[in-house]
C-alpha cells in the first residue's frame, strides 16, 4: 500500500503519518519524491482498510500495490533511484562500467590493473576478495587482505571499489573496505545475507540467479530494502538454458522488463553470461542497447595465467576497443559515458 502525501505537507507531517502506520504494526517506509512525499506500507499479511489513513492531514490519497515485490514497484516510487558513489552515479543519464580482474590476486596486479583502466573509462573497479568457486580446490581468494588492497587502489587512484560477501559474517568486514557490496547469483537467495546487506549502509548490487525468475529477483531486492537499505543495483549475468555455445544465456530481455516494473537500476554482466572473451564485447554493446543502466566487465593483463575466469577476461586492450564502442553506442540511446 502506498500513501501519497500532499506536496506542501512538511516533515512533521509526513512524520505524524509514519507514526500512525507504526500504530497499526505496520511498517512506514517514506519515498522522497520530486514533487512530493509518498510513504510505502509493508509487514501487512493482509488487506489493510485504507480509511484510517485517508482522513489524515497531508495525505492525498492511498493506493493498493498489486505485486508481491513493494518496495521495488515503481508503483511505490515512479522516479528512478539514483546512487551516488564517491562522485559515480548510477542509474541517472550515464552509463557506467565496472571493471577489473575476477580474483585480486596480488597487490602488484590490482593496482596495475586500477591504474590502467580509470583513464581508458572505468568508473568503478570490481575484485573478488572471497571467491566461491564450484571446486573446493580452485582458489577462494585472498581475505581481508585483498580487500585492503581494493581499497588501497581506490586511495591511489580515487576509483570506488566493489567486492562480494558470501556470508552474512562477511558484511561487516567487507563494507568495511568497499564501497558496493555484491551478493552473488549463488547467494540471490540467500534470504539471511540479503536482510544482513539491508542493514548496512552501503550499496548493494545483486545478481540474478541463473535459474531466477524476474519475480524472484525483485522479491530478492525486497528483502534487502525491507531492512532499510535503499540503494539497491540489479545486475542480469545470464541465466542457465539448454545453449552449450556460452556459459549462460544473456537475458536482456530483462532489463526493459524491470525498467517497465521497478524504479531500481539494472546492470548487465556479459562476462559470466558468455564465458568466452570474444562474446563479451558484442554483449556488452547489446546491454547499453536495450537499455542497460551500465555493464561491468572482468579485465586481466594476463587472463592466460588468471587464477579465475581466466577465459572470460578480457585484455587491457580489449578493454580500451570496448569503451571505445560503448561511446558510440551511447548517443543513439540518449545517454552518456560516466566521467572518470
Amino acid at each position: 500500500m502506498l500513501v501519497v502525501m500532499k506536496s506542501d505537507a512538511d516533515r512533521e507531517t509526513v512524520q505524524s503519518v509514519c507514526n500512525a502506520i507504526k500504530s497499526m504494526g505496520l511498517n512506514p517506509n517514506p519515498i522522497p519524491g520530486k514533487l512530493r512525499t509518498a510513504i510505502g506500507i509493508t509487514g501487512n499479511i493482509g488487506p489493510v482498510d485504507p480509511s484510517c489513513l485517508t482522513a489524515l492531514p497531508g495525505v492525498v490519497e492511498v493506493i493498493r500495490v498489486t505485486r508481491p515485490f513493494k518496495l521495488v514497484n515503481r508503483e511505490m516510487k515512479p522516479d528512478d533511484t539514483v546512487i551516488q558513489i564517491n562522485g559515480v552515479t548510477i542509474g541517472g543519464p550515464d552509463i557506467v562500467v565496472i571493471a577489473g580482474p575476477c580474483s585480486v590476486e596480488s597487490r602488484e596486479q590490482t593496482l596495475s590493473l586500477a591504474e590502467q583502466l580509470k583513464p581508458l573509462g572505468a568508473n568503478i573497479l570490481r575484485g573478488g576478495a572471497f571467491k566461491p568457486r564450484t571446486s573446493p580446490y580452485a582458489f577462494q581468494g585472498l581475505g581481508e587482505e585483498g580487500l585492503q588492497i581494493l581499497a588501497e587502489a581506490h586511495e591511489r587512484n580515487n576509483l570506488p571499489v566493489i567486492s562480494e560477501a558470501l556470508s552474512t559474517g562477511d558484511v561487516p568486514l567487507v563494507e568495511k573496505y568497499v564501497d558496493i557490496i555484491q551478493i552473488g547469483a549463488r547467494n540471490m537467495q540467500n534470504y539471511a545475507l540479503l536482510r544482513k546487506a539491508g542493514m548496512s549502509k552501503r550499496p548493494v548490487m545483486l545478481k540474478r540467479g541463473i535459474a531466477a525468475t524476474l519475480e524472484e529477483f525483485l522479491l530478492a531486492a525486497e528483502y534487502i530494502m525491507a531492512e532499510g537499505n535503499p540503494n539497491v543495483i540489479l545486475c542480469e549475468r545470464g541465466v542457465r538454458t539448454f545453449a552449450d555455445y556460452s556459459r549462460f544465456t544473456l537475458d536482456l530481455s530483462i532489463v526493459p522488463e524491470i525498467k517497465r516494473l521497478s524504479h531500481l537500476p539494472i546492470l548487465v554482466d556479459p562476462s559470466h553470461a558468455a564465458g568466452k572473451r570474444d562474446l563479451v564485447i558484442p554483449l556488452a554493446r547489446a546491454a547499453i542497447a536495450a537499455g542497460a543502466d551500465g555493464v561491468m566487465v572482468e579485465v586481466h593483463e594476463n587472463p592466460s595465467q588468471a587464477k579465475s575466469d581466466g577465459a572470460q577476461s578480457l585484455t587491457v586492450d580489449m578493454f580500451a576497443k570496448l569503451m571505445e564502442e560503448i561511446r558510440i553506442i551511447t548517443p543513439a540511446v540518449r545517454r552518456e559515458t560516466a566521467r572518470v
